[in-house]
């Protein structure tokens, strides 16, 4: 069986952060062709097109893990009804330099959990928005708004109610099945703007 490299984010630096024990539970129940690294966000300074011609070695990092996934899962809370800034800056900083856009035709997952009843939905279409215009195809259906109840998981992150289990054993069974149709169907090719305009290059 092949096996596939998820690279994740999660969207929260917190210590408590509830996404990293949902990103721990969806890792827990996945199918076992997946195979998952973290890619850390917490030390990125933030992005500035200063930092172009020499990017800094978290930026580059970042790049790299990027390049090294064969799909990409944002598992992430929902900020003032929106992507969380550390998330976003991580981001731009894997579709930068311009004409170098670490994100094109990765397959994505988008997912969160938050403690009220819509689950990050704001966020996710913010998040829908963003890869739309990074060409980075996305999986649209299930769709997954996660209420958090902490009863649900057990400390290591596996979950202890079945009902949790089932939505996201589905969530994960689908984003393979995803992953491995869009990999199947990528080509080679453009992916990005080799000629640039100056707004562009300074913005």
């Amino acid at each position: 069986m092949a096996t596939y490299k998820i690279g994740y984010f999660v969207g929260s630096l917190s210590s408590r952060s509830i996404n990293r024990v949902l990103s721990k539970a969806l890792i827990s129940v996945a199918p076992e062709e997946l195979e998952f690294t973290e890619i850390p966000i917490k030390d990125l300074p933030l992005y500035s097109s200063d930092y172009d011609a020499d990017f800094p070695p978290a930026g580059r990092a970042l790049k790299d893990a990027i390049a090294a996934s064969d799909g990409i899962l944002f598992v992430s809370p929902e900020y003032n009804r929106s992507i969380p800034g550390a998330l976003k800056n991580a981001i731009d900083w894997g579709s930068r330099p311009w004409g170098t856009n670490s994100f094109a035709r990765k397959p994505t997952g988008i997912i969160g959990t938050s403690p009220g009843s819509i689950g990050t939905a704001v966020m996710q279409s913010s998040m829908r928005s963003v890869l739309s215009f990074l060409d980075a195809p996305q999986l649209n259906a299930p769709e997954a708004y996660v209420k958090f109840d902490p009863a649900s998981y057990n400390e290591d992150g596996s979950v202890r109610d079945e009902g949790t289990a089932s939505l996201l054993r589905h969530y994960m069974e689908e984003y393979s099945a995803f992953v491995q149709r869009v990999l199947a169907a990528n080509a080679p090719g453009h992916i990005g703007d080799e000629h640039p305009d100056g707004a562009k290059l300074t913005r």
